[in-house]
């Protein structure tokens, strides 16, 4: 495993980033502009709150930022089943993005548990 230096090395900042796009592209036609607004910013919460907990230099900054990008993910979620059962995007799509947003929120906590062992 590589040196982590900046925020950027980090592959759960580097998933959330993939979601986010993932998420606007999804939504790219969709014209119910207030929820597509809501579950982009959502979306972007996730890698935003990474970058800056990690920005922070203090491992008890970070995990509350981690922790605050693991709630962004959980709220992400509840969207995209909105979003599906409205017929905003296909089961397919929503399938797709709740496994990424899943297994996100598992890496996110994951790093959660060995910082808050291990520092």
């Amino acid at each position: 495993m590589s040196k982590v230096e900046k925020f950027e090395d980090l592959k759960i900042w580097q998933d959330g980033i993939n979601l986010s796009i993932h998420v606007y592209q999804t939504l790219g036609t969709c014209r119910d502009f207030s929820f597509k607004d809501q579950m982009c910013r959502a979306a972007v919460s996730v890698p935003s709150n990474i970058a800056e907990g990690f920005e922070r230099h203090s491992n008890k900054e970070f995990i509350r930022f981690l922790r605050i990008a693991k709630g962004s993910s959980g709220e992400l979620r509840t969207q995209i089943y909105i979003a599906m059962g409205t017929g905003l995007i296909t089961e397919e799509k929503g399938t797709e993005l709740i496994s990424k947003s899943r297994l996100l929120s598992a890496m996110i906590q994951n790093l959660i548990k060995t910082r808050e062992t291990n520092f």
